[in-house]
């Protein structure tokens, strides 16, 4: 597959420049005085339907759902029924609603109503005939996407639906032709790779699939397509870094090539891949920007060569701006944590959290530097806010009840946080969900071990990082054996945070119990994972 990348503008934007972009907020001070012109609007009229429904427009663009289901409600409910434009557009708005709040079959009944208003208009036919596929209505969700095709022979919406449904009717070969014709009709047009790339994954072609995104991103440099790409390299790290180096080694002069397998190598903890694509970039002139040092640090630090971090990072600060210095500042920290120079990392924390207070990891670094300093009560309060911001995240409440039972002392404390985590509203058939920990800390061993064959056994490691957990659990269990069993599989499979292993001590989930000479033997054997 023949590429040509050209280098986006939001390549230069930020220190993980493609990991996340610029949002727009409700407290941006155009959308502020447009809101304030709303109200007093609504103010004179509370029944003035038309800006009810453009205030609902404004809330949703801001995710804030409730507030605009609200508002076109009242908005259908004050329009008379011969206001049909409106009401059309109501419906597909509180159906969108609908669907950002997973709610399937109310979503339906209103893009049901918006095509009955409009029985010309496409997007409510597409909505609908998505709708009735995500509630497993196939049958209909096939006629509506045949109505599309009726309506626009050049639909590549219709062909992906219905690919989609062919898949679910195991028709995987026609699956694979409608997707083929709706790229041979818009072969320009980066989404239509992303669609195919969707289906793809569905028929368990990643390597298609990946293939197909890096197109999308050769052609305009699709969002949507790194996105997705990100997302597969989760499932399927090994098909990512195959197609990317497929890629590369037909088009070596194209920095974003390196700059995409760079980031996600660092992402998956295979950090010599991406010091070595990071630093190509920087010696072939490809592009110099702040968050590429950054990205170094990041790596070198992982990888415990604290000098090279430094001088990353420091050169990061030097060069970037305000927006990036937050996550700049963070990173020094942690090189300072590692160093044991606590003050100095304590003051870096702050940094962070100056410039950008929202910054999770920031406040999670500065309790770990309080941590570090004794100062117990401050780090317990870092922690039980974040539990409160955030009450699905599991590793608040470990490092919450870890410092309150050995800062703090206060053991029969931290054996209730761990019982709290056991009931957050998390599946705990996921890794992410760190479920057998709080049973290992609150005795009950067997069925920690148990949950952690069963996550073993029914996710698939393409990158080390589930086998390197699985160490973690066992270490802290005493089973010395099936943590080394772990760690030699997250070691085979490229996992190379050499930081983690070695001097990582947080929240008990970590290694430190089998931290020794046979470690030291395993790390010395497979050595080789760790250099560039």
């Amino acid at each position: 597959m023949k590429l040509k990348f050209i280098l986006p503008a939001l390549l230069l934007a930020s220190a993980c420049p493609l990991a996340s972009a610029q949002q727009n907020s409700m407290n941006d001070p155009m959308t502020q005085a447009m809101m304030e012109v709303f109200n007093q609007e609504l103010n004179a009229n509370p029944d003035n339907y038309e800006v009810l429904y453009r205030r609902a427009n404004e809330y949703y663009k801001f995710d804030q759902y409730l507030r605009a289901l609200a508002d076109v409600d009242k908005a259908i409910q004050k329009a008379p029924a011969e206001a049909t434009d409106h009401l059309y557009l109501c419906h597909l708005l509180r159906g969108d609603i609908y669907q950002m709040l997973g709610k399937h079959e109310e979503a339906l009944s209103d893009f049901n109503e918006a095509y009955k208003l409009d029985p010309t208009s496409f997007t409510a036919l597409y909505q609908k005939a998505n709708t009735e596929y995500e509630l497993g209505q196939y049958a209909q969700a096939k006629i509506d996407y045949n109505r599309m095709r009726a309506q626009s022979g050049r639909s590549a919406e219709a062909l992906t639906g219905l690919a989609r449904v062919a898949i679910k009717e195991n028709n995987l070969g026609l699956a694979s032709e409608y997707m083929n014709d709706a790229v041979a009709m818009m072969p320009a047009d980066s989404d239509i790779y992303v669609r195919r790339s969707s289906v793809r994954r569905q028929l368990g072609n990643n390597n298609g699939a990946v293939e197909d995104l890096l197109m999308a991103i050769s052609l305009d440099n699709n969002s949507k397509a790194f996105r997705q790409l990100v997302d597969i390299a989760d499932q399927d790290y090994p098909a990512v870094i195959s197609a990317l180096s497929n890629a590369i080694s037909q088009a070596p002069e194209q920095g974003m090539l390196l700059y995409i397998r760079g980031f996600i190598a660092q992402a998956h903890q295979h950090y010599p891949q991406a010091i070595a694509d990071y630093q190509k970039i920087i010696d072939e002139n490809f592009y110099n920007y702040a968050g590429i040092y950054a990205s170094l640090g990041q790596c070198h630090y992982a990888l415990c060569d604290y000098q090279q971090a430094l001088d990353n990072v420091n050169r990061a600060i030097g060069m970037g701006n305000d927006a990036d210095n937050a996550e700049f500042q963070l990173t020094l920290a942690k090189i300072c944590r590692a160093q044991g120079r606590y003050d100095d990392a304590l003051r870096a924390a702050d940094r962070a959290l100056t410039a950008d207070p929202n910054l999770k990891e920031a406040s999670v670094e500065k309790a770990l530097v309080l941590f570090s300093l004794k100062r117990y009560d401050e780090a317990s309060t870092i922690f039980g806010e974040l539990v409160m911001d955030n009450p699905t995240e599991p590793m608040n409440y470990l490092y919450r009840a870890w410092v309150i039972g050995e800062g703090l002392g206060k053991t029969g404390d931290a054996q209730g946080f761990y019982k709290r985590m056991e009931a957050i509203d998390i599946d705990s058939d996921s890794p992410k969900s760190l479920a057998g920990f709080p049973l290992l800390f609150t005795g009950k061993k067997a069925e920690a071990l148990a949950w952690m064959e069963k996550i073993l056994k029914n996710n698939t490691d393409t990158d080390g990082t589930l086998n390197y957990m699985g160490a973690c659990l066992y270490a802290q269990a005493n089973e010395a054996d099936k943590a080394f069993d772990c760690l030699e599989a997250a070691l085979s499979k490229g996992y190379s945070n050499l930081y983690n292993l070695k001097f990582n001590n947080d929240a008990r989930v970590n290694i430190a119990p089998i931290r020794g000479q046979r470690l030291e033997d395993v790390l010395t054997r497979y050595d080789y994972v760790f250099k560039e």
